[in-house]
């Protein structure tokens, strides 16, 4: 979760102030953390989906170059570098709507997914030392788009549907 002071939509990291994002571990996967089974509640064939997480620990980076590089910015690109300071989010997704239904199979890349676009909304705070931010109430018309899906891949590819 990010914040700028740019207009809606501008991806400037010149411009990003916050940046909430698990640490990177050893293995490389980012942007991901174990949340408690009951945070999500998931019913495929209805198109629903929620999200719920409150006060779950993570840095700001202040900006998406210094989350990358553990606060050593990028000063190729004039980013300077920023520590991370603790901080705590919350937040409440939801998917609902069906819009559209597709299958994805690539037996060459050991992948398959059923995924179905929907509409969705999300409210999210987050709180640190001097500075918290509450973000406005859902509005479902402003969704760009979303995505829920299933998917198996790698070793779990052949299983048989249901599994």
């Amino acid at each position: 979760m990010d914040i700028f002071t740019g207009p809606v939509g501008s991806a400037n990291t010149l411009q990003q102030i916050h940046d909430y994002a698990p640490t990177i571990p050893p293995s490389g996967l980012f942007w991901t953390m174990p949340l408690h089974p009951d945070s999500l509640q998931f019913e495929f064939n209805s198109a629903r989906a929620s999200m719920h997480a409150e006060g779950l620990s993570v840095p700001d980076a202040h900006d998406l170059a210094n989350s990358l590089t553990n606060g050593n910015g990028l000063a190729s690109l004039g980013i300077t570098p920023i520590a991370p300071v603790p901080a705590m989010v919350s937040f409440d997704v939801e998917w609902s709507g069906e819009i559209d239904r597709a299958t994805v199979v690539n037996d060459a890349q050991n992948f398959r997914g059923d995924f179905i676009k929907t509409g969705s909304s999300i409210q999210w705070s987050s709180i640190q030392d001097g500075f918290s931010f509450q973000s406005e109430a859902p509005n479902p018309a402003r969704s760009l788009g979303a995505t829920i899906g299933r998917e198996r891949n790698g070793v779990f590819f052949a299983e048989p549907d249901g599994v």
